[in-house]
């Protein structure tokens, strides 16, 4: 027998998939299309690894200590995203609609919520308290992390947002514990 959904989430299919239809139908065009698979790529872990290898050097008086505060900030948000995602079993946007072209492989069946938009933000958050300089290149690449979810047609808006709440409140948490 299939989970199923909160109804919240059916309701808010139903207001959202027009916008993810748009959205992703600008994907049709292969600059854009190339654009979103490469952010999405970037926030598959590549770059934050390599934010967090980059610690030491990036902050020679604690980096070792903001690494594994990092690294620790990750895992405990894995652990709580793959709790809430497989808890509440919303599917994704191309599944319960038709309309709505699949761009990239999804890892797995449910949406809720966008995990790569929630390393995005609280990695950013993390970045603004401790290397504030690298936001500039940092804040791009975390919108269009979170605009590829969208876009591929493997997220909804609010999964997107959801995502981004819990990367903030994970990182907000993570800095009030580390002081």
């Amino acid at each position: 027998m299939k989970p199923r959904a909160p109804v919240v989430f059916e309701r808010l299919d139903l207001i959202e998939w027009p916008i993810c239809q748009r959205l992703a139908g600008f994907s049709i065009h292969r600059p854009w299309l190339m654009t979103l698979r490469l952010a999405s790529k970037a926030g598959d872990w590549p770059l934050w690894v390599a934010l967090i290898a980059a610690q030491p050097w990036l902050s020679p008086r604690d980096g070792w200590h903001l690494a594994l505060q990092y690294a620790l900030t990750a895992l405990v948000a894995v652990a709580l995203y793959r709790l809430v995602k497989t808890r509440l079993c919303r599917e994704r946007p191309f599944i319960t609609f038709a309309g709505i072209a699949c761009r990239e492989p999804a890892r797995d069946r449910y949406s809720f919520p966008s995990g790569h938009t929630m390393h995005a933000v609280m990695f950013g958050t993390l970045v603004a308290v401790h290397s504030p300089w690298l936001l500039p290149a940092l804040v791009p690449v975390i919108a269009l992390i979170a605009v590829s979810r969208v876009g591929l047609g493997l997220h909804y808006l609010s999964d997107v947002a959801a995502g981004a709440a819990i990367g903030h409140l994970m990182a907000l948490a993570s800095l009030a514990l580390a002081s």
